[in-house]
Order: C-alpha cells, then sequence, then structure tokens
C-alpha cells in the first residue's frame, strides 16, 4: 500500500515533466495551433503537479494514519484543523507553504484554483450611475501566464520535498 502511494506521487512528477517538455516542443514548432498547445501543457502541466501534491499528502496522512489518507483535494489535508489533531513535521512544514502566499506551494495552489475560474474584468469602483451594468471582458487584460521555467522550478521543488520526507517516513 504504501509503495502505491509513492507510484502514484512519482507518476504524476513524471507526467508533469512530459507536459513541460511537450510545452517546450509546441513553443519551439511551427503549428498553427501552437498557442492552443502551450496553453494545454500548461494546464496539464498544473493537473499534474496538483496531483503529485495530492498524492505526497496521501503518503504523509497514510503513514500517520489520518482519516484524510484518501481526500480527493489537497486542500482538505493542509489545513490547521488536520494538524492540530495529528501534528507532525512533515504536514506543519506543507501547511506552512500552504499558508504563506508568496511560496511556490501557495502559487501553484493558487494557479491551479486559477484553472476553474472563468475570465473576469478587473474590479473597479462605479462612480456614474448612467454606466452599463454588464461590460464586455477582454482576455487581453489577462496577467502574463506561468512560465515553463516557474513550472518546472514547482516540479523540483515538489520533487525534492518528496524524497526529504521519504526519508523520514520510512519505517524501516
Amino acid at each position: 500500500m504504501a509503495h502505491e502511494l509513492y507510484t502514484r506521487t512519482n507518476q504524476k512528477l513524471f507526467f508533469a515533466g512530459l507536459s513541460l517538455e511537450s510545452w517546450r516542443k509546441a513553443e519551439e514548432g511551427r503549428a498553427m495551433n501552437a498557442q492552443a498547445l502551450v496553453q494545454s501543457e500548461r494546464e496539464a502541466s498544473l493537473f499534474h503537479l496538483y496531483g503529485a501534491l495530492l498524492g505526497l499528502c496521501h503518503e504523509i496522512a497514510g503513514y500517520y494514519r489520518l482519516p484524510e489518507a484518501n481526500s480527493p483535494r489537497v486542500e482538505l489535508v493542509l489545513t490547521p484543523e488536520v494538524l492540530a489533531v495529528a501534528p507532525s513535521p512533515e504536514l506543519a512544514e506543507l501547511v506552512e507553504l500552504a499558508q504563506q502566499s508568496e511560496t511556490w506551494l501557495a502559487e501553484l495552489l493558487a494557479a491551479y484554483r486559477g484553472l476553474f475560474q472563468p475570465p473576469q474584468a478587473p474590479k473597479q469602483a462605479k462612480v456614474d450611475p448612467t454606466l452599463p451594468l454588464i461590460t464586455a471582458v477582454s482576455l487581453e487584460e489577462e496577467v502574463a501566464p506561468l512560465s515553463r521555467e516557474t513550472l518546472e522550478s514547482w516540479r523540483q521543488s515538489l520533487k525534492s520535498l518528496a524524497l526529504r520526507f521519504r526519508e523520514t517516513l520510512s519505517e524501516c
């Protein structure tokens, strides 16, 4: 059972690497749909990195026999309440990383949540009551998308975290 959890995490990290490589090839290629391919691989990379993080959470929760060992979302495991019930150094580190918005883990979770949000116009105060309530949303105003290098650095950080945690979670 424990090795199966390692396998899930390792597979997701591997698939994230494959998506990043496909992304690189799409950027270098001259296909008419290159922009769509890049976006597709960006989303696939985020999906697999989130899955790897969820797998790591399952490894930790399984080792400490927490009820969250089969949780469907990372956000349900990385909470102060779960940490208070079963304090562990690995879980404490992940919860701390998830709560600080400037860390790679918090950025990864925010980017993953962003995959499910529709495009929105920037918020601004309405001062003139004659302005229309509904305005068109332009996708040109989006913030710059995540770079391949950023996602690769998140992948490497997650990989090193998993390796370091596995050394302490070993039952041997």
